[in-house]
């Protein structure tokens, strides 16, 4: 089954190291859709995503479900958007939380949103649970997808076809 594309389409996307930042631009050209890359509002260092470390930022921030990384700014037009692909690279088998907070600022009322993520190994988990409550009920929301690396365009294409596959 297609995602059924009415209107614009945004491919929004979260990366710190680049991998989901490379599958949002293959995605972007493959859906003729417009690119959005979500920042923190203060950027995330390489001692902050060291998950081997209980005190990194990311860790802490991945241990509390509740937590909110600012963001440093928003689509302004996003009510131009009927679908929005949402990427991110997988932390502790789910979506980092500032996904969360980039979804919670906008009102998706009617729209389709598709998450994508990047990982070498770990699959989606439980992302779906924690990110489709950030999304108004009346969200059209297609499961998460996890690309490893490096990722295959014709899985991509497929995907996009058929993103319940």
């Amino acid at each position: 089954m297609e995602v059924e594309i009415m209107g614009k389409t945004l491919v929004a996307y979260f990366s710190c190291s680049g991998v989901t930042e490379t599958l949002a631009k293959s995605l972007a050209s493959i859906v003729n859709g417009d690119m959005y890359k979500i920042e923190p509002a203060v950027p995330y260092t390489e001692t902050d995503l060291n998950w081997h470390d209980q005190q990194a930022r990311s860790t802490i921030e991945m241990h509390n479900k509740k937590s909110r990384p600012a963001i440093a700014g928003k689509v302004l037009n996003m009510d131009d958007y009927n679908v929005v692909y949402v990427g991110f690279p997988i932390w502790w088998y789910i979506a980092p939380t500032i996904i969360n907070t980039s979804l919670e600022s906008y009102d998706f009322s009617g729209k389709t949103v598709v998450p994508f993520a990047t990982s070498g190994t770990s699959g989606v988990g439980e992302t779906d649970k924690w990110l489709r409550t950030s999304c108004s009920k009346d969200t059209k929301w297609y499961p998460a997808k996890r690309f490893g690396q490096p990722f295959n365009k014709t899985d991509l294409q497929a995907w996009v076809e058929n993103p319940k596959a």
